[in-house]
């Protein structure tokens, strides 16, 4: 989750910095909401990995 968080902060950043007009959902400000509930998900542990399974 927190790659993808990265992913999606990235192509935000770069959908901004070169002013390309898009539609709502590819929109930097969309982009930046999904890359911070994906990061919020990964401060939680969601999608980490690691499971514990005590006997």
């Amino acid at each position: 989750m927190g790659v993808i968080a990265a992913v999606l902060f990235g192509i935000a950043f770069f959908i901004h910095g070169s002013g390309t007009t898009t539609n709502v959902w590819f929109d930097p400000t969309s982009l930046m909401y999904a890359g911070l509930c994906c990061l919020a998900l990964h401060l939680l542990g969601v999608g980490t990995g690691w499971y514990s399974h005590r006997r």
